[in-house]
């Protein structure tokens, strides 16, 4: 063992040691500390009352970045040299209340109680990145926190209100910038990486690639949005864990000229924000990928090396050409995301190789991008159906088209018979119409609790022509005049 886990709370400096390296950061909140505050509702990332706000020191040492993840799910390893803040935190005992605790009194926005710690830190979270929100800010923050008591307008209302309390002494704004923060962060960053029983945290990218090399039945952990439920709802034990969240060459994102590389230990939050710096057209899908609890702690590469066939960064992603940097020991190589998946959970990683990065490319001028995501929920839901689409119109024909879909295979993959049907056609409501029948020859969906096969095959080809409608297309059967096509779904 090199050490314990370190973590500043409350100014100062907490040592875990002698625990499982799977411990949750809700269980040692909870039963080490006895910090009952932070709640467990669904202990699966879903319902935002275990929420906490995560501190990171910036690589130059003069600001902390501080994001509301689920400590649910996230191990305890994991926030070594990190500094975290619970409800607890905001306000000291007979010290006036925290600008969002008042407002949340004020609104009278706490029911039973018991979800409300994690709203109040959700909105702390906002407060110190924007202390003035508007609602839309607002909504989207909450958006990962559960009222079971229905009482969203109150909470909603606090948010918007939170920004109209004198500033505090101890939590406002400036709080991100503080040199005592700061100092202390840095006095407790580490040179040597952490290592415990079942559990290392390399601290460069060779250091990784040993690492992972020496030991190939190792599991690679990034963000842990998704083995974190492996611990408290399968109860799995877990085999040894690599954890490459502390490797500073993987938290990079870099342009070239082949586009946003986005390394591996990258937050989905950040990874979104630069995709869609570069495609707004996929706002919409960035920001119903999960919470922002999820999307702080998870990470992009991490969703892609999962592979589930229901990801819903892989659609548009592959429908832009992405590309992965995979590296085994010394020796990197580069793969189309599409193929990088073999069959249902099965991906090309050779033993002891892992994924290093994705590129996603920029579309050449003229390119459309869209990606739809079909749930039963805006908010946090499993796709039934996603698409990716990138498709290029030249003199009225279609040049290119990728279509690429989720929730239809054992695989996020491509549509490549309603690919042929559309090149080199006319941009037209026939040609979608043949593109939509030829989807049946691509995908036999199954049948499950989200959606039935036919369901699937007539929405996804619903969400084709909802690509043309909103790309120019006008035209016969009904597609353009009245919002219908083969499929009979409206789109």
């Amino acid at each position: 063992m090199t050490g314990a886990v370190r973590f500043i709370l409350d100014g100062h400096v907490v040592r875990a040691e002698g625990l499982p390296a799977t411990t949750t950061v809700l269980e040692y909140l909870r039963e080490v500390l006895h910090r009952t505050g932070t709640k467990e509702g669904c202990a699966e990332g879903d319902c935002g009352a275990c929420t906490i706000a995560l501190g990171e020191l910036a690589a130059d040492g003069r600001s902390i970045a501080y994001k509301a993840v689920n400590s649910c799910i996230r191990l305890l390893p994991t926030i070594d040299g990190r500094e975290i803040v619970t409800v607890e935190s905001l306000a000291a005992v007979d010290a006036p209340l925290h600008p969002v605790q008042q407002a949340m009194v004020d609104e009278h926005a706490s029911q039973c109680g018991f979800c409300t710690p994690g709203f109040v830190m959700s909105l702390f979270a906002l407060y110190l990145e924007d202390p003035a929100p508007g609602r839309d800010r607002v909504v989207e923050a909450l958006s990962g926190n559960l009222c079971r008591c229905t009482g969203y307008r109150p909470i909603i209302a606090a948010g918007c209100r939170m920004g109209s309390y004198p500033r505090p002494a101890a939590w406002g704004p400036d709080a991100t910038t503080d040199a005592a923060r700061c100092a202390a962060l840095g006095a407790i960053a580490r040179t040597v990486p952490l290592r415990l029983p079942g559990f290392q945290a390399p601290r460069d990218l060779d250091e990784l690639a040993a690492a992972v090399l020496a030991a190939p039945g190792a599991l690679v952990l990034a963000g842990g949005t998704d083995v974190g439920l492996w611990v408290t709802k399968l109860l799995r034990d877990l085999p040894a864990v690599i954890y490459l969240g502390e490797v500073a060459e993987l938290k990079r994102i870099a342009t070239d000229a082949r586009g946003i590389a986005i390394g591996a230990a990258v937050p989905l939050s950040d990874a979104w924000n630069a995709i869609v710096a570069e495609h707004p057209s996929l706002a919409e899908v960035a920001e119903r990928f999960g919470s922002p609890p999820v999307r702080n702690s998870g990470t992009l590469c991490g969703n892609l090396a999962n592979g589930s066939p229901i990801g819903d960064s892989m659609p548009a992603l592959i429908a832009l050409g992405a590309e992965l940097e995979l590296r085994r020991g010394s020796q990197s190589r580069r793969l189309p995301l599409e193929e990088f998946y073999l069959g249902y959970q099965r991906k090309a990683l050779a033993p002891g190789e892992f994924v290093v990065s994705v590129t996603v490319p920029r579309a050449p001028a003229g390119t459309w991008v869209e990606s739809y995501k079909i749930a039963k929920r805006y908010d946090q839901d499993i796709s039934a159906v996603c698409a990716g689409i990138a498709v290029r119109v030249e003199a009225a024909r279609v040049v290119s088209a990728r279509l690429a879909f989720g929730g239809m295979a054992a695989v996020p993959a491509r549509a490549r018979a309603a690919e042929r049907t559309l090149i080199g056609a006319h941009w037209n409501a026939a040609s979608i119409e043949r593109a939509a029948a030829a989807l049946a020859e691509d995908f036999s969906p199954l049948s499950d609790l989200r959606a039935t096969s036919a369901y699937r095959l007539r929405t996804a080809g619903a969400l084709l022509q909802r690509f043309f409608l909103e790309h120019g297309g006008v035209g016969a059967g009904g597609v353009g005049a009245g919002g219908l096509g083969a499929s009979g779904l409206r789109v």
